[in-house]
């Protein structure tokens, strides 16, 4: 698979690499690849498995970004043990269907790329929200998401080093609706 660089791929990814489906369902049968979604898959032990999910996800759509309650554990703001990775795509875009272990989000097209950053995982380049974007949306999905996740996520975000209620506030202001629950929770943690 020396055509293929890239530890997640789609079945079209590796046809215009000149590999056949023959190859692909050959390799998937001996473990060299594991199928992640229909036409969606992995090299075996490529990616720590926290990734894997995004990262297939990132081969169907490049806009794939890690959100909600996955970012606010990636950032060690949270404890929580998700069951699948929480994936955001702009709003209008198409849900992969067969991906088992993702929850799917659609965030509005204008904000969509308020705090995304790219990383490098496993020779991939994934996007996941920063830390304050994650609040963020902790604290507008709030109602969904659970409101002791986002205090305690807050609580988190404050007690480590460097971190600036002031450019919250200021990633938040991007976020009308929000942006007083926000202030209050400062205020009243701060």
């Amino acid at each position: 698979m020396e055509e293929l660089t890239a530890p997640a791929f789609t079945l079209a990814d590796a046809r215009a690499a000149g590999i056949g489906k023959d190859r692909i369902y050959d390799l998937l049968q001996r473990g060299a690849l594991d199928r992640v979604a229909r036409g969606v898959f992995v090299r075996t032990g490529a990616l720590d498995p926290t990734f894997v999910t995004l990262a297939a996800a990132t081969a169907v759509h490049q806009t794939s970004t890690l959100c909600l309650t996955s970012a606010l554990v990636f950032h060690e703001l949270s404890d929580a043990i998700p069951f699948g990775a929480n994936i955001a795509l702009p709003r209008g875009t198409r849900h992969p269907a067969g991906f088992d272990h993702a929850t799917w989000h659609s965030f509005d097209a204008e904000t969509f790329g308020i705090g995304r950053e790219l990383r490098e995982i496993g020779g991939m380049r994934v996007a996941i929200y920063s830390a304050e974007r994650s609040l963020i949306d902790s604290f507008r999905l709030m109602h969904r998401e659970g409101s002791d996740a986002a205090y305690e996520a807050l609580r988190r975000w404050l007690r480590q080093r460097g971190n600036s209620p002031a450019t919250l506030l200021r990633t938040a202001a991007s976020f009308p609706t929000v942006l007083p629950r926000l202030r209050l929770a400062l205020e009243v943690l701060l």
